[in-house]
């Protein structure tokens, strides 16, 4: 078992066992038990009451964080020469087509997010094993496919995530860094998890959202109460 240093020992201290916390108390709480010298991230962990294995449980979508992530996004652009102008002029940190599918098949991967027109995506199809495991490959469900490349580079510069259950029926994600003030934390993780209870499938039983837990990078994790945010 991995042993912790004296700064997550003490950060623990702080969380008192058996205790949920609002979200607003959770915000300010993950900034005091940040145990890293870097800006940590903050996550949420959402444990959902699904059953990934099924494609009618299957939890996946996007959000636009009002504060974004605190971190810079780069974007490769996959489009065609008709479009590469405006995906340039939207702020994409990489445009091209055939010469970034030949780099991506090589192994690289030095970016965040790619978005692709429809009429691509056939040559990305064999790039599947290199994308894939990354989250990488581009899906016109999380709006990473489409022919208004402009408006979705602007959405994924400011802020706009994409989110998808794992097989454990666990959502994970970033929602800022611990220098962010604890209200614009508390309203990144709000809008996040009240997409994730909008996306709710129809076929799932029992308890929905059934924990929900917030950390700083390397840090402990706070329990959050689900009052007042799952109705």
């Amino acid at each position: 078992m991995a042993k912790h240093g004296k700064k997550y020992a003490d950060a623990v201290k702080l969380i008192e066992p058996g205790t949920e916390y609002s979200l607003a108390d959770a915000s300010e709480l993950v900034k005091k038990t940040a145990a890293t010298k870097f800006d940590s991230s903050v996550d949420v962990d959402i444990r959902l009451g699904v059953d990934p294995r099924h494609a009618d449980q299957m939890v996946r979508g996007t959000v636009a964080l009002p504060h974004g992530i605190g971190k810079s996004v780069r974007v490769l652009a996959l489009v065609n020469p008709a479009k590469q102008d405006e995906a340039t002029e939207a702020g994409a940190d990489h445009v091209g087509l055939d010469d970034y599918l030949a780099k991506l098949e090589s192994g690289w991967t030095d970016i965040d997010v790619i978005i692709a027109t429809p009429d691509v995506m056939g040559k990305l199809g064999k790039l599947g094993r290199v994308l894939g495991p990354r989250g990488l490959m581009p899906n016109p469900k999380s709006g990473t496919v489409t022919m208004d490349v402009g408006t979705a580079i602007k959405e994924v510069k400011a802020g706009k995530i994409d989110f998808r259950v794992d097989k454990y029926g666990i959502l994970h994600t970033s929602v800022g860094k611990v220098s962010f003030d604890a209200e614009k934390i508390k309203e990144n993780a709000e809008a996040f998890i009240q997409t994730v209870i909008k996306l709710k499938p129809a076929s799932a039983k029992g308890t929905y959202v059934k924990s929900v837990y917030m950390s700083s990078t390397m840090g402990p994790s706070i329990p959050v109460s689900k009052v007042g945010l799952v109705q």
